[in-house]
């Protein structure tokens, strides 16, 4: 799954760009931005941000 930034909470800090393997994060009007065609979905920029602005939305599994 794509990682989504939340805009308002993003502090853009960079910390997210900097791990970003495929570097397909920038920063611009103050907030962090994922290129969906180059991100390779591993989650480090979710797991780097100090806000907690970028979140991975996985489905809801069916099975009990």
């Amino acid at each position: 799954m794509i990682p989504r930034v939340d805009e308002e909470a993003c502090t853009a800090c960079g910390r997210c760009a900097e791990v970003c393997p495929p570097r397909a994060i920038v920063l611009a009007d103050g907030s962090a931005r994922i290129d969906d065609e180059f991100c390779e979905e591993c989650g480090f920029c979710a797991a780097e941000c100090k806000a907690k602005a970028i979140v991975i939305h996985f489905p809801h599994s069916t099975d009990p």
